[in-house]
């Protein structure tokens, strides 16, 4: 291997598959004031949506990645007229901006849904990795706002500022997903040279001049988010392999150290792509001041906070962090998804607020512009959940603990007082007349009462921790399902 690695250039060394991009653990907190004010605010909020929505939700395929010449099972080209052949796939693919008409498109309706279900912010996708935009750029023509898509016509077109606006006058933060690579650019993968995988297809060392006119490229974009759209709170940046490489970090894997890479499985590789993400920050807090910046899965400054993917930590993160998740089906819409049951949902939402995260659930959106009922009926069983125990949900800070078994905690950072949430057993047993909370003792003369009721509860502090008692009358009329919070109101 150390052989074979001597004769590639220093900027294109493997590396790990991708599943490494979204388990970096390094945080570097923000210096700006208004910055670190937003973030405190953000992590008030807990519960988000992130909508994955393109032209490629016709095919019921995973967003973008199967015009990606990677061999991920993901990856794997099924539609189309010859999906065996890549050039003919990726032509036809990149058509399907000709047939995309969502005449069902009422981003108002997924407002309202997403504020009754308790949801506090929307991160939509403006743009892909495939680079079709969901936003009228003047800077590309593969948008649903080209004349050559029949939607372009429809009121609605500018589907990005519809769906901005919609969510902003129910009171929702909004954030703006954005692909910093783009396949489809001429300046990212040249169509003079061959893909080779998600990376630019040519060396930018070689090219500088081409890479600048995509750094431009990619600014104007961004530029044009942060501008004419209104109040944007989160700039949500996806595809972390495109940033500036630590030469350090190059030589180590250069030089077969590959500590780095838990899986040892070689997949990729690393290829310096610096589109200058501190001068993006800067130029778009000038618009936005105190946006929030997701430079996912790329250490430094401009990660303001971290996105583990489809997975929730097994213990509390010390810095701002969120769960993204599917709900159901996949990132992008495919044909009868099945979503999460409510009982997996909230308690799922539960673990995650215990540890100090906000959970960012993913609904995509179908061809037509609506979503599944599906969707629908899981958010109303939140928020009917939400409505009787928010107070032990948002701004709540983690309190160790965090979980014992099936009881979590959470701690309002401003009042301090406790909640232990008890995680129905799979079962379906119910609340029991008595539990205890392990790791915690409740204060001399604490009152304890079960959220949605009025009564006081009895207590005692054990050896075990704290001993809640429930009473058959409070049992026999519980005001949720599913999971219930006792709140504490000091503890010792």
């Amino acid at each position: 291997m150390k052989k074979i690695l001597s004769f590639i250039p220093i900027l294109f060394v493997l590396i790990a598959n991708a599943q490494y991009e979204h388990e970096i653990t390094e945080y570097v907190w923000p210096e700006d004031q208004k910055v670190l004010e937003k973030l405190e605010d953000w992590q008030d909020l807990k519960f988000g949506l992130l909508m994955h929505w393109g032209a490629y939700s016709q095919w019921g395929v995973v967003e973008s990645w199967s015009i990606c010449p990677e061999d991920y099972g993901w990856c794997e080209r099924k539609k189309g007229s010859n999906p065996d052949d890549y050039f003919t796939y990726k032509k036809e693919y990149e058509n399907l901006k000709l047939s995309f008409n969502p005449t069902g498109f009422n981003p108002e309706n997924w407002a309202k849904a997403a504020k009754d279900a308790g949801m506090k912010y929307v991160v939509f996708t403006t743009k892909h990795h495939d680079g079709f935009c969901m936003f009228d750029s003047k800077y590309t023509d593969y948008k649903i706002t080209s004349t050559e898509s029949p939607f372009s016509s429809n009121p609605k077109a500018n589907v990005a500022k519809e769906v901005f606006d919609a969510f902003r006058a129910e009171g929702l933060w909004a954030g703006a997903y954005f692909s910093k690579p783009d396949w489809h650019s001429e300046y990212y993968w040249d169509p003079k040279f061959p893909p080779f995988d998600r990376n630019v297809n040519y060396d930018p060392a070689l090219y500088p001049e081409k890479w600048e006119k995509f750094v431009d490229f990619t600014q104007n974009q961004i530029m044009e988010l942060m501008t004419d759209y209104g109040k944007i709170d989160i700039l949500w940046l996806d595809g972390g392999w495109v940033s500036k490489k630590n030469m350090n970090d190059l030589n180590s894997v250069y030089s077969g150290k590959f500590s780095e890479t838990p899986s040892g499985f070689l997949k990729g590789r690393i290829v310096n792509q610096d589109i200058r993400m501190d001068e993006i920050a800067a130029k778009a807090r000038e618009k936005q001041p105190g946006l929030i910046v997701v430079d996912r899965a790329v250490r430094g400054p401009n990660q303001n906070y971290l996105t583990p993917e489809n997975k929730v930590p097994e213990k509390q993160l010390p810095y701002p962090w969120e769960s993204c998740i599917i709900a159901g089906g996949g990132w992008s819409w495919v044909p009868d998804a099945v979503f999460m049951t409510p009982k997996q949902s909230i308690h799922m939402l539960i673990d995650i607020v215990a540890k100090g995260g906000n959970l960012l659930y993913n609904i995509a959106p179908g061809p037509d512009g609506k979503w599944p009922e599906g969707a629908y009926d899981l958010l109303e069983a939140m928020g009917n959940w939400i409505d009787v125990n928010g107070e032990a949900i948002y701004s709540t800070r983690a309190i160790a603990p965090f979980k014992t078994n099936n009881i979590c905690l959470t701690q309002q950072k401003d009042t301090k007082a406790v909640y232990a949430l008890y995680l129905e057993e799979e079962d379906g047993s119910g609340l029991p007349s008595s539990f205890i909370v392990g790791g915690i003792q409740a204060a001399k003369n604490a009152k304890l009462s079960l959220l949605g009721t009025s009564e006081n509860l009895k207590w005692k502090n054990t050896k075990e921790g704290l001993k809640v008692e429930i009473p058959e009358k409070i049992r026999k009329n519980l005001p949720c399902d599913l999971a219930w919070a006792v709140k504490i109101s000091a503890v010792k």
